[in-house]
């Protein structure tokens, strides 16, 4: 929690995306900034992530349903090229 916490006091628009758990991964928190910079935490599960999301007052969304925002893949692909 303190890693999302200053991930969002330090970093503007941030909206965060549930993803759900896998075979292989547990659910997990995406917080992504308007600059596009992400960071990625484990969460028990979908409820606890709502949760997180409400008490960094920011948005939760689920990426299944709206998938990740552009501006996370248009940051991932500019800081692969450096």
């Amino acid at each position: 929690m303190a890693h999302l916490n200053e991930f969002v006091s330090s970093h503007q628009g941030c909206e965060a995306f549930i993803e759900p758990a896998t075979r292989v991964t547990q659910t997990t928190l995406v917080v992504v900034a308007d600059t596009g910079e992400w960071t990625r935490r484990k969460v028990p599960d979908e409820t606890v992530a709502r949760k997180v999301a409400k008490e960094l007052a920011i948005p939760a969304f689920d990426v299944n349903l709206s998938g990740y925002p552009s501006r996370m893949r248009e940051w991932n692909e500019k800081h692969r090229q450096l």
